[in-house]
């Protein structure tokens, strides 16, 4: 036989494969699925995302930077301060990937070694979550958790825990991003004051304030190196 035909006859194989196993396929795909989800919020994308858009607001022009530049730089900055973490999750798993390329594609070996490679990728991910997760933030969710259990399953819920982690370090990320927003937002305030009352002193009571100020705080903004403090700033954020 052919190489080119043992390899139709082998991808003919698993396709047959997976159509007989419709409820582990159904995981596998449900599992991809949560992939965006799980970049969205598990890692620093959140804040990111959030102040860029505060900054778009902020200089007072909701089309510059479009929508599409400001969801990629903050994905961009967001691989970027998350490899570290993925190397670490890497190495936990190397192990677990080499034994895994022996086995089929979708079976109950596979999923095996998927739960194995995935317990071990989890510590991480988890001690990034404990890091950058406020205390006070755990305290609420886990008070919270505890709460809305039985007695008896209140002993297998610690602070620890991703159900606990994961809205935690959202809330942790949701505030430092408004913080750095209003900081953002003060200098800006201020010129659109400050142009704002110079119009009426002049009494050009038609001449829209927005459109006078925001060739001035661009200039301010490039003036100060904005993007490079900013960008910056959120990269440490995470050191």
């Amino acid at each position: 036989m052919s190489p080119l035909l043992a390899a139709a006859v082998s991808n003919v194989d698993r396709t047959q494969g997976l159509a007989s196993r419709p409820v582990l396929l159904f995981i596998a795909m449900a599992a991809v699925s949560i992939l965006p989800f799980i970049l969205l919020l598990m890692t620093s994308f959140v804040k990111i995302a959030v102040v860029l858009s505060i900054l778009k607001s902020a200089l007072g022009a909701p089309q510059i930077p479009p929508s599409q530049v400001i969801t990629g730089l903050a994905l961009i900055l967001t691989l970027y301060v998350m490899a570290p973490t993925g190397e670490r999750m890497f190495r936990a798993i190397e192990s677990d990937l080499a034994r895994g390329a022996s086995v089929e594609l979708v079976s109950g070996q596979s999923l095996e070694v998927l739960g194995g490679a995935a317990d071990k990728a989890k510590e991480p991910l988890r001690e990034f979550l404990l890091k950058h997760a406020s205390p006070r933030d755990r305290i609420l969710f886990h008070a919270m958790a505890l709460r809305m259990r039985t007695p008896d399953e209140r002993a297998g819920i610690t602070d620890r825990d991703f159900l606990v982690l994961v809205p935690a370090f959202l809330a942790s990320e949701l505030r430092r991003a408004f913080e750095i927003g209003l900081l953002l937002f003060i200098p800006f305030l201020v010129v659109d004051l400050v142009i704002s009352n110079l119009l009426l002193a002049l009494g050009m009571h038609m001449l829209s304030p927005t459109t006078v100020s925001l060739p001035f705080k661009l200039l301010l903004f490039v003036l100060a190196d904005g993007w490079q403090l900013l960008l910056r700033g959120l990269v440490e954020s995470y050191v």
